[in-house]
């Protein structure tokens, strides 16, 4: 069986970090409980490799910044669209915007179909 995946490029200014953590904990808790197979908030460590276009390049990120790497894996597109539904249903109940902790103009995200796992 082949899975799904939503996939998000952050930059994050490094102050909002412990924030932002939070938010992923509850987003996390929140995808889990309605049936996502996995998730994962990744922070980066070393994205200025020699080879390819490094991160801090492709991002564009300023000194202040660092980049978060996350992604959510589903069992196909139809329960990606079913537990997104609920998970947006309840974060639509939520005080907090993601704006205050991150630039949505420089977020990406993207839906990708799983060719090769383990």
């Amino acid at each position: 069986m082949s899975h799904y995946v939503d996939g998000f490029l952050i930059p994050i200014k490094k102050k909002n970090l412990r924030k932002y953590k939070k938010m992923a904990t509850m987003g996390k808790k929140a995808w889990m409980k309605h049936g996502a197979l996995d998730y994962y908030e990744c922070v980066a460590d070393k994205i200025d490799l020699p080879y390819g276009i490094p991160f801090k390049k492709l991002c564009k990120l300023k000194p202040d910044e660092t980049l978060i790497f996350a992604y959510i894996v589903y069992k196909n597109k139809a329960h990606r669209n079913k537990v997104n539904k609920k998970v947006q249903d309840e974060f639509n109940k939520l005080p907090t915007p993601m704006e205050e902790l991150f630039d949505m103009k420089r977020f990406s995200a993207g839906m990708f179909k799983t060719i090769v796992r383990a």
